[in-house]
């Protein structure tokens, strides 16, 4: 039997933050997230955000907090928790 650290694959917030990003004036590309992330002190790669959106990735508290705070939504928002984006 396999040793499973998690019980769900990948994450919750993969397609939100890819949302997030298209949603942002001007878009961001997964570099430009990476940039802004990096900018507030969290070191993490376009390949990271990649997977991550692609459920490749889990993502811990501290990141989704970065990610929320980097895309400018909620980190509700960012798990499926609201549906209003009205602050993209």
């Amino acid at each position: 039997m396999a040793n499973r650290r998690f019980l769900i694959e990948g994450n919750i917030c993969g397609d939100r933050v890819r949302i997030a990003r298209a949603l942002h004036k001007p878009p961001l590309r997964q570099e430009d997230l990476a940039v802004k992330i990096n900018l507030l002190g969290m070191e993490i790669t376009p390949l990271i955000i990649s997977r991550i959106e692609k459920n490749q990735r889990h993502v811990c508290d501290a990141e989704l907090r970065m990610l929320a705070k980097a895309l400018g939504v909620t980190m509700d928002w960012l798990c499926g928790e609201g549906e209003d984006a009205d602050y993209l």
